[in-house]
């Protein structure tokens, strides 16, 4: 009988997006499951490590969150890999950790998958020495691990061959986002940190600019915190005669849902974002999405004239087509089935399937040692 593959993930932390994938892995036969994370839960505090469903281990060393990134340096991941002898090994980023952990599969003559949330279009203003950081390892990986087509290409770039390539979604829970949408929703909904590259007081000049169009007050929600409130509640007061905004605050995987809900359009005008998952939780809500082309979803998931619009961050365009899809009920449905649809195959099993296929491969692969 062949014993289980050994695997341990090395990643940031346990994102509500990516633990429900976890677990599947760690349930899949065959496959024995350990995470270590750089840090504790900070994304959706009510997640309870003794609940993920796999066996879960967490470093020290300072972890620090930046507006775009985040850094974690802690060489403990060594001895960590040591004790627990895996058979595979998977990083999910670049940063001194993750290289660690490279490294001591490298060393130890353990396949590595490499697996990026990033793509070619978040990663294109990369310096030379990051870029030469990826090439050297993806050169030496045995799978690979993307988010998106977008994360393929990136892959691509760098020479990696097709057949090596998997996809393991960013995804949300579908279902628990099919609320039914109520009689009299908010016009738009904001969901995401309050910085500079989301673009919040964007979306607060495009509910402006739809409320003189429509000739009345439009109402936007909020859903999140960052720097960049007090600035957002100022402005809000000075357009208060056209928009009625409403500042929600952080709201919990438990109450995300409703927020969805209670609005009719979602505005997503990050300037920079390799996926947005908030993009998901919109159409599993049936909600018409308005994206930037610098998002990931933007073509992918958000599919322009299909289930949303993909407009270059101009106030006049996304006014131009929130005013059609607010003023055209027989479009908004469509739109708003289309949402539904299109976000069906980005599903947790979906994702965990593209992860386990890769790791067989990685294990199968050349680079496998024979067993110790």
């Amino acid at each position: 009988m062949n014993a289980d593959i050994k695997t341990v993930i090395v990643t940031n932390v346990p994102a509500p997006y990516r633990v429900p994938v976890w677990r599947r892995v760690a349930e899949t036969k065959g496959i024995n499951l350990d995470l270590i994370f750089c840090a504790s839960q900070h994304i959706d505090t009510s997640l309870n490590a003794s609940n993920y469903g796999f066996n879960n281990h967490f470093l020290s060393g300072r972890y620090k969150i930046m507006e775009r990134r985040f850094m974690h340096s802690d060489i403990g991941v060594w001895t960590l890999l040591n004790q627990l002898q895996p058979d595979v090994v998977i990083t999910t980023g670049y940063i001194p950790t993750f290289l660690f952990a490279f490294f001591w599969a490298l060393t130890h003559g353990v396949p590595h998958v490499a697996m990026s949330d990033g793509t070619a279009n978040s990663e294109k203003s990369l310096s030379f020495l990051h870029r030469w950081v990826r090439r050297f390892v993806l050169s030496r990986s045995a799978a690979f691990v993307g988010a998106c087509e977008g994360s393929s290409d990136l892959f691509r770039q760098y020479g990696v061959a097709e057949h090596q390539i998997h996809k393991a979604y960013l995804c949300a829970d579908n279902e628990r986002f099919s609320c039914p949408v109520p009689a009299a929703p908010i016009d738009f909904v904001f969901c995401g940190r309050f910085v500079a590259h989301k673009r919040p007081l964007f979306a607060m000049q495009v509910a402006r600019e739809v409320a003189v169009r429509l000739g009345r007050r439009t109402s936007i929600d909020f859903v999140g915190s960052g720097i960049m409130e007090t600035e957002m509640r100022a402005y809000a007061d000075e357009i208060a005669e056209f928009v009625d905004c409403r500042f929600l605050g952080y709201a919990s995987q438990s109450v995300l849902p409703q927020r969805y809900a209670d609005a009719k359009l979602f505005l997503f005008p990050s300037e920079w974002d390799p996926w947005g998952v908030v993009a998901n939780e919109a159409c599993a809500s049936g909600l018409p999405i308005i994206v930037s082309p610098y998002a990931g979803v933007a073509g992918e998931l958000v599919v322009d004239g299909k289930n949303g619009y993909v407009r270059e961050l101009d106030v006049k365009q996304w006014a131009e087509v929130s005013v059609k899809l607010l003023t055209d009920e027989a479009l908004y449905k469509s739109y708003s089935q289309n949402s539904r649809e299109q976000v069906a195959e980005y599903s947790f099993e979906n994702s965990a399937l593209g992860l386990t296929d890769a790791i067989r491969q990685a294990y199968d692969s050349e680079k496998r040692t024979d067993p110790k």
